[in-house]
Order: structure tokens, then C-alpha cells, then sequence
């Protein structure tokens, strides 16, 4: 059976809403730049996908930069594709969608594997054993194995960052600014919060 085809609609900005928990930041960087004049030149050429919410407003589920830079321009609406999902779901596509950008910080990755793995998760605990996104069932193959078909990355390296989220603040700025490699990072989440506060006191002296 074919599958039907998407409508682009044009929604106001003012009701597109950012996802709840995004776990990647929308930076004013010379990306941002070069994305507003191509904009300007020649507009939104690729549609954001969201989610419909009570009151007349749309979760962003992709696009988050386009709006930003949409908005900087004062355009008053964007071309977007209305996907009836539920949250889990549009958790899932938001981060397949996210790691298509060149420059992710790895703070940034963890979360977005440990919301996608809850997911999932909790997809499988309704019973919901199909997604559109995964194109498997749960009962057949891990959550985590799942993640990795669909990511950039192995099993067991998404391993390695989801550790990431059990780090101290400290820690994990020092990751993202590439001051302490992956493995030995994810191997640091395993010493207690105490024990965290004591190296980072003792990397900083």
C-alpha cells in the first residue's frame, strides 16, 4: 500500500512551540548565520515536522534552527508537515531527526539517547511494540540495539554516552570541551557524586 502523501502547511511562528526537553541548543554561530541569508535568498526549502498541541499550537519535533532563523528575518509564518503522534514517538523522530547536524557536543548527544531510549522503553511497556521510526519490534531486539540502528553510532558506544548523564556538571563541561575523552568519561560516571566533586577539585588544583 502506498504510503499517502505529506501536506506542507505554513503555521504561524508565534504557535510553533519548542520541544519539550530539547535536548540540543539552537546557537547564534556562523551555521546560524549561513542558514538565515540562505533563508533570506531563497527561504525554507525544507519543511519542520511538528506535533499538534491543545490550544491551537504545534510542538516543534524538527526545525528548531529554521524557526530561530525565520525569526530573526521577522517572517511571520513557516512551511511545516503536521504528524499526528504521540510524544514518545515524536521524542524518537526529534532525535533521528537532530543527528543529521554536522556538530553535536556530547552532553548534548547523551541526553538525546537517554530520552530516546525512555522512549522506547516506554513504548514497549504499552504494549506498542511498532514504530514508524524503527521499523522493529522491541520483543525481538533490545531498546538500546534498536537506537543503534538508527544512529550514528554503535551499541556500544550510545552505551558509553548515555553513562555521560550519571557525570557532575563539572565533569561533563570538561567532555563537551574536549578536555576528557569518551570511554574515560563514561568509565568516570561509575565513581559516586562525592567521589566526581573530589577529582574535579583535584583536576582544577
Amino acid at each position: 500500500m502506498s504510503k499517502k502523501s505529506e501536506t506542507i502547511t505554513l503555521i504561524p511562528i508565534e504557535k510553533l512551540i519548542p520541544f519539550r526537553d530539547h535536548p540540543f541548543q539552537v546557537k547564534d554561530d556562523e551555521q546560524m548565520q549561513m542558514l538565515i541569508e540562505s533563508i533570506r535568498s531563497v527561504g525554507v526549502l525544507v519543511p519542520g515536522i511538528v506535533r499538534p498541541l491543545e490550544n491551537d499550537t504545534y510542538e516543534l519535533i524538527a526545525g528548531h534552527r529554521r524557526k530561530r532563523a525565520s525569526e530573526f528575518l521577522g517572517l511571520s509564518v513557516m512551511p511545516v508537515i503536521v504528524k499526528d503522534v504521540d510524544y514518545d514517538s515524536a521524542t524518537v523522530m526529534m532525535v533521528d531527526s537532530n543527528f543529521q547536524r554536522e556538530e553535536i557536543l556530547p552532553s548534548e548527544r547523551a541526553r538525546a539517547y537517554k530520552m530516546k531510549l525512555d522512549a522506547i522503553k516506554r513504548q514497549g511497556a504499552r504494549n506498542d511494540l511498532t514504530s514508524d521510526q524503527l521499523g522493529q519490534k522491541l520483543e525481538r531486539k533490545s531498546s538500546r540495539d534498536l537506537i543503534a540502528e538508527n544512529s550514528p553510532d554503535s551499541s556500544s558506544q550510545i552505551q558509553r554516552y548515555l553513562r555521560l548523564n550519571e557525570l557532575i556538571p563539572g565533569l561533563l563541561q570538561m567532555v563537551d570541551d574536549r578536555k576528557i575523552a569518551l570511554t574515560p568519561a563514561a568509565e568516570l560516571s561509575f565513581l559516586s557524586k562525592e567521589e566526581q566533586e573530589l577529582l574535579l577539585l583535584t583536576i582544577d588544583s
